[in-house]
């Protein structure tokens, strides 16, 4: 007998591709909400339970929210995979889509690594409600020092960063193509520490978008440009994450919730892709103070009610 129910399915998929994209921590979502309603949903979403049926379903989800972020920057994955094959074939480094594809996948290699070595014992330690809400609370701090590196550098560099800023966004707006062209002019070696710091997101309640654009903005990016470069780090992870365990929904996990996964994936898709189309255009000009906010009083809040229970 399934023991995942597809309201669960539903309601964890449509959450799954929300707080995978905002800068809130999906999987501390995945661990907290379940535990915070109790009951069947406590005993049937456990992440860190080793036979559950929730961990092939989380496998399904990642893939669906992969798969809306590839629909949704799709004109810029065709010119980044168009760039990676010419620079193979003329073994050179020069126009932008060539350099954003290498940007990319240097990136990618050091969380990939730490994936593979760790996230067993991450999820088994740490995928427990009382650290996901803890560290929950640690992430709306991260994002609140984040804002404050952004406010004191535009500070530092006066009206002429603003005038530089609303020009950027402009640009931004106008054209894909100009925006991918100036952050695949940054430095290989910060891009390779901003992707770093996705490792930080293995801990259940760390946003892997909130660390990522809080990197990226120390690196000096404007909002959005670190939230463009957070959602293309972020697809080929989620998708090979996925794709790894996928096998997981062919054997003893997935029996019985196939149905429960296309349900669960389809609302991951549909909120993922809502989502990112959202964080687009909301980090024109709005900031991480908000999600701050709410991931600090969330996560206080969630541990104090769990550690009371």
């Amino acid at each position: 007998m399934s023991q995942l129910s597809y309201l669960e399915a539903i309601v964890m998929g449509a959450i799954q591709g929300i707080t995978e994209l905002f800068p809130i921590s999906s999987l501390g979502h995945s661990v907290i909400i379940p535990a915070l309603i109790g009951g069947q949903w406590a005993k049937d979403l456990n992440v860190s339970t080793p036979e559950s049926p929730y961990l092939a379903f989380i496998v399904g989800l990642h893939v669906a929210t992969a798969f809306a972020l590839l629909a949704f920057f799709w004109r810029d994955w065709v010119r980044i995979i168009g760039g990676f094959f010419t620079s193979i074939r003329y073994r050179r480094l020069q126009t932008g889509p060539e350099r954003m594809a290498w940007l990319i996948i240097l990136a990618t290699i050091p969380v990939g690594i730490a994936g593979l070595l760790l996230e067993h014992l991450f999820r088994t330690l740490l995928g427990q409600p009382l650290p996901a809400a803890a560290f929950l609370a640690v992430n709306g701090l991260v994002l609140f020092f984040g804002e404050w590196l952004r406010r004191r550098a535009v500070h530092a560099e006066g009206e002429r960063a603003l005038a530089a800023a609303h020009r950027a966004d402009v640009e931004f707006d106008a054209d894909d193509t100009t925006a991918d062209e100036r952050l695949s002019r940054m430095p290989l070696r910060r891009g390779v520490l901003i992707g770093s710091s996705q490792i930080l997101a293995l801990a259940a309640g760390i946003s892997r978008s909130g660390v990522t654009m809080v990197s990226g903005m120390a690196a000096g990016l404007s909002h959005r440009e670190a939230a463009r470069f957070s959602f293309l780090l972020a697809t080929p992870v989620i998708l090979a994450a996925g794709v790894l365990k996928l096998p997981d929904l062919f054997g003893p996990l997935g029996a019985g919730i196939q149905g429960q996964v296309w349900a669960g994936s389809a609302a991951a898709f549909v909120a993922a892709l809502v989502s990112v189309g959202f964080l687009d255009r909301y980090f024109r000009t709005r900031t991480l103070t908000p999600f701050a906010i709410y991931c600090l009083l969330g996560g206080i809040a969630a541990f104090a009610i769990l550690a009371l229970r």
